[in-house]
C-alpha cells in the first residue's frame, strides 16, 4: 500500500474500510505518517473494546433480570439532592431489550454535550420514560430524602406500560406494583439507571436555566443551585427566592427577596 498517499489512508482507517490483512500490510510501510496514523489507530481500537466491555457489564442486572423471566425492565434515578435550590427530579425509563449505547455511564461523569446527545438518542429508542419534578416546597415540607422517593414514585406510575422489574439507584422503594432492585451506584453499575440519571440530570439542568433567567445573580444557569462561592455569596447579597430549599443550611439564615426578576 506504498502507493497510496497517507490521506487516503487516514480516510480509509477512518472509515473502517480496511481489513486486517490490510493493516497488516500497513505495518510493514516505512512512512512516519503512517505509522503515527497506525498508533491512533490502535488507541482508537482500544478504546472500543474498553466501551463495549463497560457496556456489556453494565449489563449484568438488566440480562439477570430478563433471565429471571421480567420483559419490562425499567431503570429509575434522581438528581438534585444536594442544591440549595430547584426541584428534586426523577426519571424512569424502559429500554427495549436490544437497546446498545456506547459510553453510556452516570451523568455525572459525561460532559454537558454527552449527555445532550445521549439524553436525545435514549428518548427517541426507549419504550416508555417519565420525567417528575418535586418542588422546593414539598421538598421543605416532607425533607429531602422522602422528596426524592416521592420524585421517583411519581415517574415509575406514570410508565406505560408498568413495569415488570425496576433496577433503582440505592433507594428501596416501597409499595411499587413490581418486583425491584436498589443498587448501590446504580447509575455507573446499570445501562437502565444510567439511562434514567441523563434523562433526569438533563430536564433538571434545563430547567434550571430557565430559572436564571428570573434570577441571573445567583448563577443558576452554571451552579444549577449549587452552594458554590458565587451563589452564596448571591444569598448574602439579594436574600433567598421563592426557589430556594429554606429548610436548607444555611439558605434559613437569609430573608425572602421578591425583587430581583430580570
Amino acid at each position: 500500500m506504498k502507493s497510496t498517499s497517507i490521506a487516503n489512508i487516514k480516510s480509509q482507517l477512518n472509515n473502517g474500510e480496511l481489513n486486517n490483512k490490510d493493516i497488516e500490510e500497513l505495518y510493514k510501510d516505512s512512512r512516519k505518517g503512517v505509522q503515527a496514523l497506525l498508533k491512533r489507530y490502535e488507541k482508537q481500537q482500544e478504546k472500543q473494546v474498553a466501551l463495549e466491555q463497560a457496556f456489556i457489564k453494565m449489563s449484568t442486572y438488566e440480562n439477570e433480570a430478563y433471565r429471571n423471566g421480567n420483559h419490562y425492565i425499567a431503570g429509575v434515578d434522581e438528581v438534585g439532592r444536594g442544591p440549595l435550590a430547584g426541584p428534586v427530579v426523577a426519571a424512569a425509563v424502559i429500554l427495549p431489550k436490544d437497546f446498545y449505547l456506547l459510553g453510556i455511564n452516570d451523568s455525572k461523569k459525561l460532559s454537558e454535550e454527552q449527555r445532550n446527545t445521549y439524553s436525545t438518542y435514549i428518548k427517541q429508542h426507549a419504550i416508555a420514560y417519565q420525567i417528575s419534578f418535586v418542588d422546593n416546597t414539598i421538598i421543605d415540607e416532607i425533607n429531602i430524602y422522602e422528596a426524592s422517593k416521592q420524585a421517583m414514585k411519581q415517574a415509575i406510575s406514570g410508565l406505560e406500560p408498568y413495569p415488570d422489574h425496576a433496577l433503582i439507584d440505592a433507594v428501596p422503594l416501597e409499595g411499587l406494583n413490581c418486583t425491584y432492585e436498589a443498587i448501590i451506584k446504580g447509575d455507573a453499575a446499570s445501562v437502565h439507571i444510567a439511562a434514567a440519571s441523563i434523562l433526569a440530570k438533563v430536564a433538571r439542568d434545563n430547567w434550571m436555566k430557565e430559572l436564571h433567567e428570573e434570577y441571573p445573580v445567583y448563577g443558576f444557569n452554571s451552579n444549577m443551585g449549587y452552594g458554590t462561592k458565587e451563589h452564596l455569596q448571591a444569598l448574602e447579597n439579594y436574600g433567598v427566592t421563592p426557589y430556594h430549599r429554606y429548610s436548607f443550611a444555611p439558605v434559613h439564615k437569609y430573608p425572602f427577596t421578591s425583587s430581583l426578576k430580570k
